[in-house]
């Protein structure tokens, strides 16, 4: 069964922006850069038949091109942290488009996404890292400095079975215009 997300790919130089990030962190286990994404619907594992079912769903998105604004570095899982991020401004065309795929998943019986939409790279997986070294972490970085840019198209991705995690593979792509 394949585990499927959609996604929006980054830009070569978004990548090595936010590759500098790396490192200065025990207990961190850093995403390979090759695999930031950011997120739009997290789909899980389903047969290979929902699989197609959801590709041609997907095939009908009509959608403008996205402006990708990055914010800040972040840390999800408050007293208990769990991933570096670099946070994405929630622009509404953005959120319109993540919306707009929770819809059609919706349509195919697919359960809804549990998680509030919070657009973000995730940087790093956090095992046994205390928030106190979160905070110093971030603050050693500073300012998160990576260049925005236009995506002109999202993809659906899967990744390993029932794990998750990289190196991830584009099954589609699908253009915004």
């Amino acid at each position: 069964m394949p585990r499927l997300f959609t996604a929006l790919e980054l830009t070569e130089e978004a990548r090595a922006a936010l590759a500098q990030t790396r490192g200065g962190l025990f207990g961190a286990r850093w995403s390979d850069p090759a695999d930031y994404h950011l997120t739009l619907r997290f789909i899980g594992d389903i047969d290979a038949r929902t699989a197609d079912e959801v590709a041609a769903a997907l095939d009908e998105t009509r959608r403008p091109p996205v402006e990708i604004v990055f914010e800040a570095l972040s840390w999800f899982g408050g007293d208990k942290p769990r991933a570096i991020v670099a946070r994405v401004k929630p622009t509404p065309a953005l959120v319109e488009l993540a919306a707009d795929h929770e819809r059609r998943l919706r349509r195919l019986g697919l359960p809804p996404e549990t998680r509030h939409f919070t657009p973000h790279v995730t940087l790093a997986r956090l095992r046994g890292v205390g928030p106190a070294a979160v905070a110093d972490y971030l603050a050693a970085r500073g300012r998160l400095e990576a260049p925005g840019f236009v995506a002109q198209s999202f993809v659906l991705m899967s990744a390993k079975d029932g794990v998750g995690g990289g190196p991830y593979v584009v099954e589609g792509e699908y253009p915004l215009a």
